[in-house]
This record gives C-alpha cells, structure tokens and sequence, in this order.
C-alpha cells in the first residue's frame, strides 16, 4: 500500500473477537491497524503498548485500534490458541481472526508486527513493520493527528 491509500476492506475475517467492525463505523476517526501472530515474539511483547495506546489516544484523539490476527503458520490458524493470547494480554479492541489472509492480501501486509496508520479521511498517513516500527508509531500518531498532550 502506499501512502495516502484508502482503508481497505475489512471483509473475509474468520471470526471477530471483542466484536465485528465495519468500515462504514469508522467514518471520521482516526484508526490504527495492527497485524500481528500468536508465534511472534515480537508482536506479544508489543502488546501492552497498543493497550495504552488504545486507551490514551483514543480518548486524546479518539483513535480506533483494530488488531489483525494473522497466522504464519499451520499452528497459528488455531483460533483458540489466538482467543487465549487475546485473554492474556488483555486486547478489548476488537480483533479479526485472518486465517484465510483476505484483510491481509487487502493490505498488501507481509509482516508481522506490522502497524498501519489512517487519519479521520481514512487515508494511510504511516505504514511501519518489524521490531523498530513500535518505536516509529507513536511519534507518528502525534505527527499525524495533533500534538502531543501536556503532562
């Protein structure tokens, strides 16, 4: 994708946890997608800052986060597995199970950790993938969708 991109379609999930999203809800928000695999170290270890993230700016700039489970593996299409390191790690933002790789082929993604960033236009403003990316998306959030707030 490059940047300026539209969202692109959310459809062909295989199964939505802590609720469905449809794009037409996300009209005038700004949105982080996040895609990610239960076999990624990396990814997990992340988690916990898209938490934060999740809670501060969405109430700061009304931001949405929208995980993407995408599987790498055979073993990582076990939908449980996924369920269970959701539960863990305590996402309450919705997250789509793609073991068939429809929203991950729409993204044209092939990496996880992968974070992709839309302003309330939804037009793709940051696009960053792999370890050095986690530090890259909150700069760019305060870039993109205001300055940062006072402590």
């Amino acid at each position: 994708m490059k940047l300026r991109s539209e969202l692109p379609s959310l459809e062909g999930i295989t199964e939505w946890v802590n609720g469905t999203i449809d794009r037409d809800e996300l009209q005038g928000k700004p949105l982080l997608v996040h895609f990610w695999a239960v076999s990624c170290y990396m990814c997990k270890d992340g988690l916990p800052t898209l938490n934060e993230w999740r809670d501060r700016f969405g109430e700061q700039y009304g931001l949405r986060l929208i995980g993407v489970h995408m599987p790498r593996s055979e073993k990582d299409t076990d939908i449980e597995e996924a369920k269970k390191t959701i539960a863990q790690y305590e996402l309450k933002h919705p997250v789509g199970i793609d073991n068939e790789h429809n929203v991950t082929d729409a993204f044209q993604n092939e990496f996880v950790p992968a974070y992709y960033l839309f302003d309330a236009q939804g037009q793709m403003r940051f696009y960053g993938a792999g370890e050095k990316a986690l530090g890259m998306v909150e700069q760019r959030i305060h870039k993109i969708l205001g300055p940062k707030e006072e402590a």
